[in-house]
């Protein structure tokens, strides 16, 4: 009987695992859906982001599937930088670690949006890519 006591924590351990990982693989399934109607998405635990044409749309994931969207377009994009750490970072350069990772937009009205990314690479890349969509329109 100590035994099982002992082994008790470690079950629910297990279960409080799998259920992570359920409620995980649900909004990674919501996102897949969400994103065929994009040209370019991406996922990760703080944002979804969806690129179609000169429109971005953004959110939070849920199981459910993308909450709390907004949009722009990149047309109204004044400048674009990556700011790591509250401070603006330079794309060609980019710091290799950091913890608070946005991608801020300024739009011709003066106003900022920013996107969190999980990865500074990834935000880089984007960062870049988008750059040359909004230079181009």
């Amino acid at each position: 009987m100590e035994r099982g006591l002992l082994w008790l924590p470690l079950l629910g351990l297990f279960v409080w695992l799998a259920r992570a990982g359920w409620n995980e693989y649900q909004k990674v399934e919501a996102y897949r859906v969400w994103a065929e109607d994009f040209d370019k998405a991406k996922y990760d635990i703080y944002a979804v982001l969806g690129q179609k044409g000169s429109e971005l749309v953004w959110g939070r994931p849920t199981p459910k599937g993308p909450v709390d969207l907004e949009s722009l377009s990149l047309a109204e994009v004044r400048s674009l930088q990556l700011l790591v750490n509250q401070e603006a970072v330079d794309l060609e350069n980019p710091p290799t670690k950091g913890k608070a990772i946005f991608l801020e937009f300024v739009l011709s009205d003066s106003k900022k949006v920013e996107i969190p990314f999980t990865d500074i690479d990834l935000a880089v890349r984007w960062g870049k890519y988008l750059g040359q969509q909004y230079s181009n329109n």
